[in-house]
């Protein structure tokens, strides 16, 4: 794609003596390439900060994928960001519905002039990937604009398997792998992050007077919402966290359960598994209490047990 005032200024230059035009070409062609990388930068720096074990997990992807994975993660931050930093819905509703029609314009390849944009229109260049996936993921953020709780688990999982598994198989996408048994993974590891991602988010919205956890679970236990707000550490509050947290762990299983049948090169795209696992040896080891200072706290071994099992090449 190239707008046509640049076509316009391109054969303008064309007409100068050739050492002038030359020389003008070389220097818009530098600051064409500058610019490039300052978008580059940009993606990095937001995405390191608000996704840092996303982030960490996509260095250890191939090179051919890894520009790609980052802007599809920037892309997913972008929406995510969306419901905590608006006071009305209704401008919430006007973000989604830029990013919907700003993937509809990538598609035609007219991506708007945003940074996140242009880095999702060459990844979608480069590999082909699924507008379906794209516009799933804005559907399921958008639906989720309302601040309420989810009713029950299974709500929480369909929300789950409609962003964080549709990221992954976009990401599969992006190493080149179409398969079924890859995608019976991806959606078990994307239902187990959506979870831990509630669990871990439950102080910071608890604060705020907001709490999203599933109301089933906690009715079973008899929790309400004004136990998490008040941050009680009674045992019938640890006994919903153990539940939640315990349907994460039996995703995860099932996850690794298609491993023999996943084809290797889908592995680096499961690497996150290992921060979920984590997250979760650490909420068994505080007894379940989410209000644990340690679970705020970021894991500095994190980088090398990625490492390793990004090298045992497993996940």
């Amino acid at each position: 794609m190239v707008p046509f005032s640049v076509l316009q200024l391109f054969f303008n230059l064309m007409a100068l003596p050739s050492e002038v035009s030359s020389m003008l070409i070389s220097r818009m062609l530098n600051l064409h390439i500058v610019i490039n990388k300052m978008y580059n930068l940009f993606l990095f720096v937001i995405y390191r900060k608000r996704d840092y074990e996303g982030f960490l997990c996509s260095l250890l992807l191939p090179a051919e994928s890894r520009t790609s994975a980052f802007a599809l993660r920037a892309f997913n931050v972008e929406l995510a960001q969306i419901k905590d930093s608006i006071t009305q819905k209704t401008i919430g509703l006007m973000r989604m519905e830029f990013w919907r029609k700003a993937v509809e314009d990538i598609y035609c390849d007219n991506p708007p002039h945003q940074p996140v944009a242009i880095e999702l229109w060459k990844a979608i260049k480069r590999h082909n990937l699924t507008k379906r996936w794209l516009l799933k993921i804005i559907d399921e953020r958008e639906k989720n604009l309302d601040d309420r709780a989810y009713r029950n688990i299974q709500e929480l999982e369909t929300y789950a398997d409609n962003t964080h598994s549709a990221l992954l198989y976009l990401t599969l996408e992006t190493l080149g792998v179409r398969d079924i048994h890859a995608d019976h993974a991806a959606s078990h590891i994307g239902k187990a992050q959506g979870i831990v991602t509630c669990l871990r988010a439950t102080p910071y919205h608890s604060k705020r007077q907001k709490v999203f956890l599933p109301m089933d679970i906690c009715m079973l236990h008899g929790v309400s919402q004004e136990d998490f707000i008040r941050a009680n550490q009674e045992k019938n509050l640890r006994d919903v966290i153990y539940n939640i947290a315990s349907q994460a762990h039996v995703h995860l299983e099932h996850a690794r359960s298609f491993s023999k049948n996943v084809p290797v090169k889908a592995f680096p795209a499961f690497l996150y598994t290992v921060a979920l696992e984590d997250y979760l040896y650490k909420i068994q080891k505080v007894d379940f209490n989410i209000f644990h200072p340690s679970l705020h706290k970021k894991s500095t071994l994190l980088p090398l047990y990625l490492y390793i099992r990004s090298w045992k090449k497993k996940y």
